[in-house]
Parts: structure tokens; C-alpha cells; sequence
């Protein structure tokens, strides 16, 4: 099948109707009816029959239907690619950031690129790991910052620093909090992240290193929703330092846990492309922030 065929398929699945699929494909009837019957002659078979009206898929089109999907996606991130070499501006940065560092630590990044260079602009998409990784690719994004330590092919990851997980509780309590007092002080009300967050996976793997298994109450997926449960006297919670720092508000108390259970932060971009002075001025205003949140992270006396 060729592309146009994949086309006209793609559009009589989702219509029923070849008039229908000819306006969307903004061509005649006749000529889809053409691009139609080409696309059975070239495979030996029917790919609709009439019923009641409608074009309707035969089991055959059925059977094909999961892999043109897979191409109709392929192709339309080959479009978004195009569009996006085409449109990009200069000075002009899209990033994409796991929402607790567009929360935490890209804010001031923002604001003294800005004030350093008043004209460039950002667009800042907040995303889990897989959609970043699948912006970078497509080129709808030119950085991406997260929590995530896998490697990926065409893409190069580079370390920013990294931030720790905390003990963030509405309970005045004083020092480092060790593992095995989690039971204790949480008192049932436990709150983690999922353990398919780079975090949670750490936390896990820490408790089980030690044997223990401390009663969670709440699960989440994102850090500052856990810190926003804490606010809200849900419970505690074992969160990043770098949201915990940002979403602290009174009557809430932070604790560095011991040992120190770090996570590590990166950037990622695409293999192929040299980075720009704008890029490297944002990579370097990134590092500097991630070791200012570290250091300004005292530990209670």
C-alpha cells in the first residue's frame, strides 16, 4: 500500500462514507473512489463493503487495521517534524520538564534567562517521561529535563545535579528521619509516589533493602499533589526536596531522611544536534539551580 492508499483507508474507517473521506482528504469523489479501488487492486482484495449505506471494513481491513494505524501515527509525527523545522524561531526555546522540576526548579531559571536576555521566549510543556522523550524526537521540544536515568537511542542524557527525597509532615518533629521510623511518625497516613516514578522506585528499593514495609495510605503520581495532600492534612509524605522546598507552607515541617536517598536530574537532547549558546546558558543556569536547592536544604539541628 502506498501512502495515499494508507490515507483514503484511514479515512473511510473513520467516516463510513467515501464522500466523506473525499472532503476530508479535500480531493473529489471520484477520485477517491480511483485511490480505493487501486489500493484493492494492489492487494487482491475488498477493504469495505456496503451495508445499509455505509462503508463498513471487511474482516481482511480489520486484520490490517492496528499496523495502518501505526503508520498513520508514524506519518503524522513525519508532518509535525516537517512543520517544525520549518516554524522554529530563533531564540526561542521549548522545553519539557517532569511537573515537580516545572513546579520546583525551572521558574527561576526562566525568569533570569529572561532577565539576562529579554528576547527570547519559551514555550514549557510539563510531561512523564515517555511523552518527553517522544517530543525530543518529533522536535516539538529542544530540551527536556526530568528524573529519568535511562538511555534512549538518538537522544544524549547529561546530568544537572540532583535532588534528594524528603520527610514532609504537619507534625513539628526535629533531625533527620531514619526509614524505620516511617511506621511510626506517618501513623497510618503514609503518602508515596508510584513506584513507576523514578522516586518512588527509589523509596521502594530502599525499604525493602531494610526489610520494611511501612503502611501507605495514598498513592500519586506527581510530587506537589503529595505535598498539597500534606497541606490538606491527608497525611505525611516522602517527597523530592525541590518540590517539597517550593510547596512548604506554614505549619508544615520538612525532614532530610538518613541515609540520604538522592535522585538524580537530567537533560536530555537530540544526538544530531550541536548545542546552541542558548542552550548551554540554560544547561549551566539549571546546574547552578539544582545546587542552590541542594545547599539551601539545612537539615534541622
Amino acid at each position: 500500500m502506498r501512502l495515499r492508499h494508507i490515507e483514503i483507508f484511514e479515512a473511510i474507517r473513520r467516516t463510513g462514507s467515501l464522500t466523506e473521506a473525499a472532503a476530508a482528504l479535500h480531493i473529489s469523489q471520484p477520485a477517491a473512489s480511483k485511490l480505493l479501488a487501486h489500493a484493492e487492486s494492489q492487494l487482491g482484495f475488498r477493504l469495505f463493503d456496503r451495508v445499509k449505506g455505509r462503508l463498513v471494513a471487511t474482516r481482511e481491513a480489520e486484520i490490517l487495521t492496528p499496523e495502518i494505524a501505526r503508520l498513520s501515527q508514524d506519518l503524522s509525527s513525519v508532518r509535525r517534524l516537517a512543520a517544525n523545522l520549518r516554524d522554529r524561531p530563533h531564540g526561542h526555546l521549548r522545553l519539557g520538564c517532569a511537573p515537580a522540576l516545572g513546579l520546583g526548579l525551572l521558574p527561576g531559571v526562566v525568569r533570569d534567562s529572561r532577565d539576562a536576555q529579554p528576547g527570547i521566549t519559551f514555550d514549557i510543556h510539563t510531561h512523564h517521561s515517555a511523552e518527553l522523550v517522544q517530543g525530543l524526537l518529533t522536535r516539538e521540544l529542544d530540551l527536556a529535563i526530568t528524573f529519568d536515568t535511562n538511555d534512549y537511542p538518538g537522544l544524549t542524557r547529561m546530568g544537572l545535579g540532583h535532588t534528594e527525597l524528603v520527610h514532609l509532615s504537619r507534625t513539628a518533629t526535629q533531625g533527620p528521619m531514619r526509614l524505620s521510623e516511617l511506621g511510626d511518625a506517618s501513623g497510618g497516613t503514609l503518602i508515596v509516589l508510584d513506584a513507576g516514578d523514578a522516586s518512588g522506585a527509589l523509596l521502594q528499593l530502599a525499604l525493602d533493602a531494610q526489610g520494611l514495609a511501612p503502611q501507605v495510605a495514598i498513592q500519586v503520581q506527581t510530587h506537589y499533589v503529595a505535598c498539597a495532600l500534606v497541606d490538606a492534612g491527608c497525611g505525611d509524605a516522602i517527597v523530592d526536596a525541590i518540590t517539597a522546598q517550593a510547596m512548604l507552607r506554614p505549619g508544615m515541617n520538612l525532614r532530610r531522611l538518613e541515609p540520604a536517598l538522592r535522585v538524580p536530574i537530567s537533560i536530555m537532547t537530540r544526538n544530531q544536534d550541536p548545542l546552541s549558546a542558548l542552550h548551554r546558558d540554560l544547561i549551566e543556569r539549571l546546574r547552578a539551580a539544582c545546587a542552590a536547592r541542594l545547599a539551601g536544604l539545612e537539615a534541622p539541628a
